[in-house]
Parts: structure tokens; C-alpha cells; sequence
């Protein structure tokens, strides 16, 4: 049709729309719709932003969708032309959501073929699922709520998922679990795992070779997508902003979002707010390192399912001196193994000390919180009973910031376990100490040779 179709069928559009919004609402959110096209029974409009897009159709999808049905027809489609970036006029197509698409009558021998989507390699680990995640306190609220999305991928509250935790307490392996689990029970949806740091050379490639439309059409027809450590996203401000565009059209579309960081979103740095808000809309849960008896399981599990055999005695010594990461445990037992195999020497007490001595940078006992608190008092001169009180001058404050920091970083407890631990103390508390104290460091000599006198007092208690 000709552009001047296009424009009056718009404005046929118009008339309806006028006669059942406020003048100011028309104004503001109708007059400044441009429409671009009509082809394929498609009406392509053009709207100033993400957010106009978003706002047009959260609170006027019933009446845009009667007003096509009754202007254009049966089968009609409305598809936003968004500008995401004015200096350089980039636009990016989006599709409105399902209800906003008039039902495709049924014309007999005139049918349109679909193109059908090919089909999609997810990157899945498939040795990363439920049956090898072995649970235990430290991870059993992530574990649960990872099964519930597996079962009904963007149907629950927790869209987007949001796992965080240190390097090696199993992010990963529990993201991928929830993708294999969802390919077995939903084999026609898109599964796609990704790194972030793929995902920012992918985006890179695409802008270089002026195909950037293509890499955003690719991401927003996955129906379930996992990227992983994503705070390798930070200060890479224009590959946040197309992910941002990606973000919000999955999830208005109904779809699910499973992300991995190695701090929680209050904690990320150089991350645009917009993006840390959204990362909060469903669900953030943190994977605890392992206690003491988790690391005992996830030790049984492997050598069995590795056919090997340790005695107990070893399995115990092992989990109670390699503490930090799981994949830590996997590579002491293939240590063992090989040197076992190797200078065939029986698998004892002696052999595990030795290779532990040699993975381990600390094999003192671990620090305790009071361990932490008495040798923060004890710095800054003060009662340890204080650091308990709701006193707010500043050396109390800061003394009580940093020993929350401390606690985060050598014990195993939760920020509310700390909170608790520590002045009674609120989750959102913790946090913000740890940010306070974090910031601090990076900018402030003087206070960071202070940190590390109080880290270096704590290794003489070990």
C-alpha cells in the first residue's frame, strides 16, 4: 500500500482512539506515534523510547488491539519501530505482545507459511543438572527455586533469577541444570546459555560489521535465556544498553531470564541503574559457599560416580580444609587420583594432607565472627560489646562496616546470619557495609593498608 494508505489507516486509528482517552492522554501518548508502514498485514509505528513502548503497551494494549480490529481487520499485527539511540538515529523493531495481535482467521488453500526458526544449539553442559547438584543448606533456597522455573520457565515470580555468589559454590552448574531440565519438558522452546563476556564479543562483531539489528532479532526470539557472570558487563555502557532492549522485550513477551554474578545487584559497580532494578524485578538468591557437611557430600558424590574409593578419614580432612569453592573438592580428588595412579601409592590420610598442603594457601582454623570482632575491637581501641550497640559515631560505624566486611569474606555465614551475628543487624545492612567498605579500598590508601593490617592480625589468630 502507499504511504498515504498507511498514514490514513493511522489516522482512522486516531479518531477511534481520541474518543475514548483523556485530550491530554491522546496528546501525550498517541500524537506522537508515527506510522511507517503497512505491509503484510503488518502496521509498522514508529514511538520515541523503550519506555514509550513499554508504557503503550502495559496500560493500552485492549483498546490499540479493538482499534486495528475494527479499522484494518482480521489478522492484523502492530510492530514498533524504537528508537534507542537519537544522536545516531538507531532503531530497533519490536513486536507487540500476543494480546495486541488480532487471531489469524483460518482462509482455506490461502494459508501464509511460516518461516519456521531454526533450530538452536543451547550450550548446555548436560553433566550441569539437578541429578549431579547435590543440595545442602548453603544452596537449598537457590536449588528450590531453580526446580520451580524448570517446571514453568516464565510462569513463576521469579523472572528474571538472579543467582549470586563467590567463584565455585555453583552458579553455574544450577543455571545450566534449570536449561537441561527445561529442554527435557519443553523440547520446541530456545534454550541459550552464554557468558557475558560472548555476549559482549558477539555484540562488538555485530556493531563492526553493521549487524547489529540481526544480533538483537537473534536474542529477542529466545524463549529462555541464561547469561553467566554477568558483571562482566560493567563499564561497557553500550553493550548494557542493547542488553537492556533485549531484557525488556523477553521479559513483556513472556520470557524467562536466568543470570549469574559473582557479587549481588547492590554490589555491582559500573552497571547502569536502569539494568540493577530490573535485575531485582523477580528473584535474587545468593549460593552460600559450602558448609563443612555439604563438602562432604559433594565429596561422596563424585567418587562414587567416579567408581573410586577413599576412606573416610581422607573425605573428612578434605572437606574440612578446602572450604571455598566445589571445584576446588573436584580438583583435590583428581590430584589424588592421579598421583595415587602415578607413583602407586595407596589413597591415606598422608597422601590428602600433601596435595591439600600444596592447593590450599591457608591451612590455619578457620576464623571465626568473634575471631573477626575482637581483632576489629582491638585496631580501633575498642569494647567489643560496642560494636554491638546502635551507637552511630563514626568509628563505631566504620568498625562495625568492616567486620561485617571481614565476616563476608572468611566465614561461610549468610548477610543475614552476619547482620545477626554482628549489632542484630538487617540483610540490606551487611550489604551496604561491604559496598562501603569495598569503595573504600579502591580509593583510599591509607584506609586499605588499614584493612590489611586488621586481615594480617586475623592470619596470626589462624
Amino acid at each position: 500500500m502507499s504511504e498515504l494508505n498507511h498514514v490514513g489507516l493511522w489516522n482512522r486509528c486516531l479518531e477511534i482512539i481520541r474518543d475514548n482517552v483523556p485530550e491530554q492522554t491522546y496528546k501525550t501518548w498517541f500524537l506522537p506515534i508515527i506510522p511507517l508502514k503497512y505491509e503484510d498485514k503488518t502496521l509498522v509505528v514508529q514511538v520515541p523510547s523503550q519506555f514509550f513502548y513499554e508504557f503503550l503497551e502495559d496500560k493500552f494494549v485492549d483498546l490499540l488491539r479493538k482499534t486495528l480490529y475494527k479499522v484494518i481487520g482480521d489478522g492484523t499485527k502492530l510492530l514498533y519501530n524504537v528508537m534507542v539511540d537519537k544522536s545516531s538515529r538507531t532503531t530497533v523493531n519490536l513486536e507487540s505482545t500476543p494480546r495486541t495481535i488480532i487471531p489469524q482467521k483460518k482462509i482455506i488453500g490461502k494459508e501464509i507459511p511460516q518461516t519456521p526458526i531454526a533450530d538452536l544449539d543451547p550450550h548446555l553442559n548436560p553433566e550441569y543438572n539437578f541429578e549431579t547438584f547435590i543440595e545442602g543448606y548453603s544452596n537449598k533456597l537457590s536449588r528450590s527455586v531453580a526446580e520451580a522455573v524448570a517446571q514453568n520457565p516464565a510462569k513463576t515470580i521469579f523472572n528474571p533469577l538472579f543467582f549470586y555468589g563467590a567463584s565455585g559454590v555453583g552458579k553455574t552448574h544450577l543455571a545450566n541444570a534449570i536449561g537441561t531440565k527445561i529442554k527435557e519438558l519443553y523440547t520446541d522452546k530456545r534454550v541459550l546459555y552464554v557468558s557475558a563476556h560472548l555476549f559482549q564479543v558477539q555484540y562488538t562483531d555485530s556493531v563492526r560489521n553493521n549487524t547489529t539489528n540481526d544480533f538483537i532479532n537473534f536474542y529477542q526470539s529466545i524463549d529462555v535465556l541464561i547469561i553467566d557472570d554477568i558483571q562482566e558487563f560493567a563499564g561497557v555502557t553500550k553493550t548494557q544498553n542493547t542488553f537492556f532492549h533485549i531484557f525488556n522485550h523477553l521479559h513483556q513477551n513472556g520470557k524467562q531470564l536466568i543470570l549469574t554474578s559473582d557479587r549481588a545487584p547492590v554490589l555491582l559497580q559500573g552497571m547502569e541503574e536502569r539494568l540493577i532494578t530490573r535485575f531485582k524485578w523477580g528473584m535474587v538468591a545468593e549460593l552460600e559457599r559450602p558448609t563443612v557437611e555439604l563438602r562432604k557430600n559433594i565429596l561422596r558424590n563424585k567418587i562414587h560416580r567416579d567408581g573410586l574409593q577413599f576412606p573416610a578419614e581422607v573425605i573428612d580432612y578434605i572437606a574440612e580444609n578446602v572450604g571455598d569453592s566445589v571445584r576446588d573438592l573436584e580438583g583435590i580428588v583428581i590430584s589424588i587420583m592421579a598421583h595415587s595412579t602415578i607413583y602407586n601409592k595407596e589413597i591415606d590420610l598422608e597422601l590428602a594432607q600433601r596435595i591439600v598442603r600444596k592447593v590450599v594457601k591457608n591451612e590455619s582454623k578457620a576464623v571465626t565472627v568473634d575471631d573477626i570482632i575482637n581483632v576489629v575491637c582491638k585496631h580501633f581501641s575498642l569494647d567489643t560489646a560496642t560494636i554491638h550497640t546502635k551507637s552511630r559515631k563514626r568509628e563505631v560505624v566504620q568498625a562495625r562496616q568492616i567486620a561485617m566486611f571481614l565476616a563476608k569474606t572468611y566465614t561461610d555465614f549468610s548477610t543475614a546470619k552476619i547482620g545477626t551475628l554482628i549489632g542484630n543487624k538487617d540483610h540490606a545492612t551487611v550489604l551496604h557495609a561491604c559496598k562501603t567498605i569495598k569503595e573504600l579500598r579502591e580509593v583510599d590508601k591509607a584506609f586499605r593498608a588499614e584493612i590489611d593490617d586488621i586481615q594480617a592480625s586475623l592470619k596470626k589468630q589462624g
